[in-house]
């Protein structure tokens, strides 16, 4: 993946840089464990000081995102606690080197499954215990699927909806909870000798898993989607076009306005508007000025009626109609799948 960073935009090229590799991240263009590109690779792809690039690599530590292991670099996080920096650097090289290995057929599980008990025996398990421990991990794992909590903060619940909106074809409950709101509701589950398993994006993760695990329930990171189409679409946009984006969610516009500015830097201009489908007025006069202003209009889903119905209403008043996408899912395709499969559920309902 090519990282750009454009000087001419009123936005810091540490910014650019943090809003390109989360999204990477996020939209599972690098897996967990892979190792990033050091900050000298970096830093001459992008033409930035060495210094710029391990602030970036810094604040995406501190979120979460990323451990940096000492003598060999910086790794995107998995679902487990990170290790101590201590920790031997191998088992991280290995694993780097294990994400390409293919798992689908039969005899790439059995051997994945040997070298998992052969791990654990070497550890001092004896089979007995190994046994007992992969059973009351599974166990506890399918004792999480009975339902599933969305949870991202309040100030952008609008990314939790869009998510639960594509999980709605799990055979379980699925609920949106504030992030801030999420210790309280678990402690009333447990309280009711419930569980459940929350699901978030991998910009929240490591606040989402610090209250599950203090709750003993399962967190889960969901992929987004890579929007490929969306930004080979907007990369051929003639210079000086107007791009609008709306959405239900704030951090996607923010998120997606960053991405844009660091590719095409000045080239675009570039409107957002957020969309409140509990009250579809509030904001429509900046959707409104976003639908004149436009060429093309991207939004989510559940945005889509309302700019469709924007459009529609002032047509009249628009000195052309802009082309309307509507972008078809938040989540990569696979998954709701694969989801299903780490809760030991039914495959989702078509």
């Amino acid at each position: 993946m090519r990282f750009l960073v454009q000087p001419d935009i009123p936005v810091s090229a540490s910014l650019q840089i943090y809003s390109q590799l989360s999204f990477a991240i996020a939209s599972r263009f690098y897996l967990p464990g892979h190792r990033l590109p050091s900050t000298r690779q970096l830093a001459m792809q992008t033409s930035l000081h060495r210094n710029t690039v391990s602030k970036v690599y810094r604040q995406l530590e501190a979120h979460g995102i990323v451990e940096a292991v000492a003598g060999s670099g910086v790794y995107v996080c998995g679902q487990t606690p990170a290790k101590p920096k201590k920790t031997p650097t191998k088992p991280k090289k290995k694993t780097g080197q294990r994400r390409g290995a293919d798992f689908s057929s039969g005899q790439g599980q059995t051997q994945e499954m040997e070298r998992c008990i052969n791990t654990l025996l070497c550890g001092g398990l004896t089979l007995q215990e190994v046994l007992h421990r992969l059973t009351t991990e599974i166990n506890w794992r399918i004792s999480c699927g009975v339902q599933v909590l969305v949870s991202t903060p309040k100030d952008d619940l609008g990314a939790a909806q869009l998510m639960a909106r594509e999980l709605t074809t799990l055979p379980i409950p699925v609920a949106v909870v504030p992030l801030e709101c999420l210790g309280q509701r678990l402690t009333a589950l447990a309280q009711e000798g419930k569980k459940a398993t929350v699901v978030t994006s991998r910009y929240f993760l490591k606040p989402a898993e610090e209250v599950t695990r203090a709750h003993q329930m399962r967190c889960l990171a969901l992929d987004l989607n890579s929007f490929d189409n969306e930004l080979n679409m907007i990369s051929q946009l003639r210079t000086d076009t107007c791009v609008g984006l709306a959405s239900i969610s704030p951090g996607i516009l923010r998120a997606a306005e960053l991405i844009l500015q660091a590719q095409r830097g000045q080239e675009l201009l570039v409107m957002t508007s957020v969309v409140d489908l509990d009250n579809p007025h509030v904001g429509r006069k900046q959707l409104l000025s976003l639908c004149r202003a436009s060429g093309t209009v991207l939004c989510d889903q559940p945005s889509h009626p309302v700019v469709e119905a924007t459009i529609r209403q002032y047509r009249s008043q628009m000195l052309r109609v802009p082309n309307l996408h509507c972008v078809a899912h938040y989540l990569r395709p696979e998954t709701v799948d694969r989801l299903s499969r780490e809760m030991g559920l039914s495959s989702p309902v078509a």
